[in-house]
């Protein structure tokens, strides 16, 4: 308002001069609460901003590329072997574990003299030992049928192709080391017809690939139910779910673990009807996130994993106010948490760590417990982002079920592909798949 157009207003008299205080009064009333509305919704968008997977419970892989660092917890020291440190050389293979042994002997010394094969070693020769892959091409085993003629009717008969053989070009090792490939190693079905061409002389194609994956899954079909059921009796569990895609269509991966077996099922979609059905009447304390699908569980035996809440303190503690105080308290209730688990894997005094417990429990009350369900689960992950999920529902089956295997066989350190020959070798002659627990 220009000087000119306020001395209008006043020499239209008072009343005139106050209805116009009023009006811009009620102007500057709704423009504050807009400014203070502005600014609530900026600062949220900033902490959106600032949300990475150091404060939150995205993956690393979503970070921007403005995004600060995760840093481990620094010494102040290099990587690497610090001075003094004793060192851990290749141990060496016994006598009876050497296939081919080489004999070298000296030529001649630096002063000149020249050594002849009749001089004998004086002490123990010095060993090295080379590890070399033989080359290696598949076996190509030609099965022939015979046709011979019945002396009675007359007529021809051929041989029959065992069940076992019958069932695939390829066996039981060579579709046990494309699906290792394939699940473990999240090979493409490309790069997996290129690799068992150039390491072991295979002929496949892709679709061989997505052949030999199906007959696999079909070998774990009972496994893979074995699984649920042991993991259901269980006294405790962990529980994750993630996204997944069947022929561009939203989907969840779900996942139950403990510490030898694991459990992959692609359903719907997060809802808790499928947490209800895959925990079925388990008495086992569930150690899960915070999502609402598991709100169903009874607080006696819901665990929230401490990996999530140590992010949420973290992004607390970035804030203002009462909110940085509570979320710095929060972390310093984590860094007790885990130390006291760190000293007790150390010395095994269940007294001290109970005694512990006892004490941050006065601070926050959930039952304290491990959690590994999103690192079991992270395989599964890699493996969703590389193959941009499945095409069908037959193909749900199959990664859940390959999924469950290989995370199960890592579990319990076994060798995924020993289990899969095994399996298919079974499943082809009829025989009782081997189980998993």
């Amino acid at each position: 308002m220009e000087r000119v157009e306020a001395e209008a207003i006043y020499d239209q008299g008072r009343e005139v001069v106050v209805a116009v205080l009023l009006r811009m009064d009620e102007q500057i009333r709704r423009l504050e609460e807009r400014v203070a509305r502005q600014d609530e919704r900026i600062a949220e968008l900033e902490r959106k901003l600032s949300r990475s997977s150091r404060n939150s419970s995205a993956p690393p892989s979503s970070d921007p590329p403005g995004a600060p660092v995760r840093s481990k917890d620094s010494s102040g020291r290099k990587q690497g072997a610090q001075p003094g440190h004793e060192g851990h050389g290749r141990p060496l293979l016994p006598a009876w574990a050497v296939d081919e042994v080489i004999e070298h002997r000296p030529a001649r010394r630096r002063c000149g003299h020249l050594f002849s094969d009749d001089e004998r070693p004086v002490g123990d020769p010095a060993r090295h030992q080379v590890e070399e892959l033989p080359p290696i091409n598949v076996k190509v085993v030609e099965h022939r049928l015979a046709r011979l003629r019945c002396p009675g009717c007359g007529r021809r008969n051929r041989a029959r192709l065992p069940e076992q053989v019958a069932r695939s070009c390829f066996g039981p090792r060579l579709q046990a080391a494309v699906a290792t490939l394939s699940v473990r190693n999240r090979v493409c079905r490309d790069d997996a017809v290129e690799l068992c061409e150039e390491l072991f002389g295979a002929r496949i194609s892709s679709g061989t690939v997505d052949a030999i994956l199906g007959r696999a899954a079909e070998a774990l079909s009972e496994p893979h139910e074995d699984l649920l059921a042991s993991l259901r009796r269980s006294p405790a569990l962990n529980m994750d779910e993630t996204g997944w895609r069947t022929a561009g269509e939203r989907r969840a991966l779900w996942g139950m673990f403990d510490t030898k077996y694991a459990y992959f099922a692609v359903q719907a979609d997060r809802h808790e009807d499928h947490a209800k059905d895959l925990l079925a009447d388990t008495q086992a304390i569930v150690t899960t996130d915070r999502w609402w699908a598991y709100a169903h569980l009874p607080l006696k035996r819901r665990q929230l994993c401490w990996a999530h809440l140590r992010r949420d303190f973290k992004a607390h503690a970035e804030g203002l106010a009462a909110e940085k105080e509570f979320g710095e308290h929060g972390l310093s209730l984590c860094e007790q948490l885990f130390w006291a688990w760190e000293v007790f894997a150390h010395t095994h005094d269940r007294r001290e760590l109970q005694r512990t417990v006892r004490s941050l429990q006065r601070q926050y009350k959930p039952i304290i417990r491990s959690y590994h369900a999103e690192r079991s689960l992270r395989s599964a992950v890699i493996y969703r982002k590389l193959s941009l999920g499945s095409q069908s529902k037959d193909g749900e089956q199959r990664v859940a079920r390959l999924l469950s295997a290989h995370t199960t066989c890592r579990l319990q350190h076994r060798s995924l592909f020993a289990y899969l020959t095994d399996a298919i070798t079974a499943h082809a002659r009829g025989d009782p798949v081997p189980l998993l627990t």
